[in-house]
């Protein structure tokens, strides 16, 4: 497989979870403005609309390959700072079983590996650069 079928490849499937979490916060706002509530965050509705629109934009530019590495390093940083803020800590919720929070605890832990598991293939991203099949190597191939 060559290395541009691969950065194509690769800028496809993690734009995919910034354009469908972009969406979701205009379809659904109600989820991250609890969370950024809950978090203590001011003005949590604007604030999820402003990172959905982040999200979408970014998304967009390493999808087509635009702006890549600006790109690529912006969600690096998105993905690093959204694991510490929302995903570093366990999960107690009154009245739920202790279970039930030490699942959701696995589980707030598991996203935490994937944010920064996804920031590390951003930053190789930003490294390497969107490969001759997007707008930037248009002409390049």
């Amino acid at each position: 497989m060559s290395k541009d079928l691969v950065l194509l490849i690769a800028r496809i499937l993690l734009s995919i979870m910034f354009l469908s979490a972009g969406v979701f916060k205009f379809v659904d706002p109600s989820g991250t403005v609890g969370m950024l509530t809950q978090s203590g965050f001011p003005a949590p509705t604007i604030l999820n609309y402003l990172a959905g629109i982040f999200e979408l934009l970014a998304g967009i530019a390493i999808l087509i390959g635009f702006q890549t590495r600006l790109a690529a390093n912006a969600l690096a940083a998105f993905c690093v700072f959204t694991a510490l803020v929302f995903h570093s800590g366990s999960i107690n919720i009154p009245d739920f079983p202790d279970g039930a929070n030490q699942l959701l605890s696995l589980f707030n832990f598991l996203i935490l590996q994937k944010n920064l598991a996804v920031a590390g293939g951003f930053l190789a991203l930003a490294i390497s650069g969107p490969g001759a099949w997007s707008v930037e190597g248009r002409g390049n191939s």
